[in-house]
């Protein structure tokens, strides 16, 4: 085929007629794949919408409110009045979140309860967060490619129910539980690593030791997911015609694997990943509470004491478009598996 199309290119003189279907065919393709995209992204966007809207509606349900959260000792009831008109309290829940989503798109997400900007509050913490969720996804990816990919090369041998059933075990363990484990075993016992995370002036880690524990309470539980899920990707692939002929046709091991057994298996390998992105953020919450680290997780608490809804649909808002963008990416991956297949 490749020589056909070759040859063809060299033949100008066969007719101006000649390989015109063929533009418009691409073009009409790459418009469709446009219009896919951006047809997901929208749903992705809506789906985020009626996730933020039913924080705002969650915090309304909690007893109290901002004000009396916020109140300070001695404080009336006419005080808590004209706290709640200044936070904008009187008013009904939807007039106030759909003030704060015409802000949004902008980069306004509005002001909290003790009167601080939520994007300020926010722009300190949240790197460090970004920091550790995204060291923590490349430790996964790596680690579970390399088992997964491992077990895979000996099916039924004893590296392949070894990685699996270790993978098994730790996949039902959540973080806080790998997290103490590993304070016991690196800081209380062995004195290797700091069980706290200590900050410089700038607010991030003072030190990069600091980073491995929580980084591993994080990535352990989706390096047993992932790895099941690199496993059963590769062996469905191995079954695949395309890798059955290139076996037969005698092609090397290592060469079918590279280039016919793992493009395939890609697509359910990026989705895995990708929704390892939210268990990962979502993780983080409690992995920095219990190592003192300065991310999302003390002001999402200190948004949750306070009743600050602002605060709350602010970190759902910028984590969700991190989440958003990886899936997103996920997307991207799969299409050029896919094309590159057919």
């Amino acid at each position: 085929m490749a020589g056909a199309l070759s040859g063809t290119a060299r033949r100008p003189a066969a007719g101006p007629d000649v390989g015109q279907p063929r533009p418009a065919g691409t073009v009409l393709a790459r418009a469709r794949r446009v219009g896919r995209l951006f047809a997901l992204l929208a749903r992705r966007a809506l789906l985020l919408a009626v996730l933020l809207a039913t924080v705002f509606a969650a915090v309304e349900l909690l007893p109290g409110d901002a004000a009396n959260a916020t109140s300070e000792r001695g404080e009336s009831a006419a005080d808590l009045e004209q706290r709640r008109a200044l936070l904008g309290l009187d008013r009904p829940v939807l007039s106030r979140f759909t003030d704060w989503m015409t802000g949004l798109p902008s980069g306004d997400l509005g002001t909290s309860a003790r009167g601080e900007s939520v994007a300020d509050l926010l722009s300190r913490p949240f790197p460090n967060t970004l920091l550790l969720g995204g060291l923590a996804l490349l430790v996964t990816l790596a680690v579970s490619l390399g088992l997964g990919c491992w077990a895979a090369l000996k099916p039924g041998g004893g590296a392949d129910r070894a990685v699996s059933a270790t993978a098994t075990g730790i996949l039902a363990l959540p973080e806080f539980v790998v997290a103490v484990a590993l304070v016991l075993v690196f800081a209380l016992w062995t004195g290797w690593l700091p069980a706290v995370t200590l900050t410089d002036s700038d607010g991030s880690p003072a030190s990069w030791q600091m980073l491995v524990l929580p980084v591993l309470a994080l990535a352990v539980p989706q390096i047993g997911w992932n790895t099941r899920i690199v496993r059963a990707a590769l062996a469905d692939e191995a079954k695949a015609p395309h890798v059955e002929s290139a076996v037969i046709d005698g092609l090397p091991r290592h060469r079918v694997f590279t280039h016919h057994l793992l493009p395939g298996a890609m697509p359910t390998i990026a989705a895995g990943i990708a929704t390892s992105t939210g268990m990962l953020l979502g993780g983080a919450v409690v992995v920095e509470t219990i190592f003192n680290y300065p991310g999302i997780g003390s002001v999402l608490a200190g948004a949750v004491a306070d009743r600050d809804s602002p605060v709350i649909a602010g970190v759902v808002a910028v984590t969700g478009a991190v989440i958003t963008g990886v899936l997103l990416l996920a997307d991207l991956v799969r299409a050029w598996a896919s094309g590159g297949r057919t």
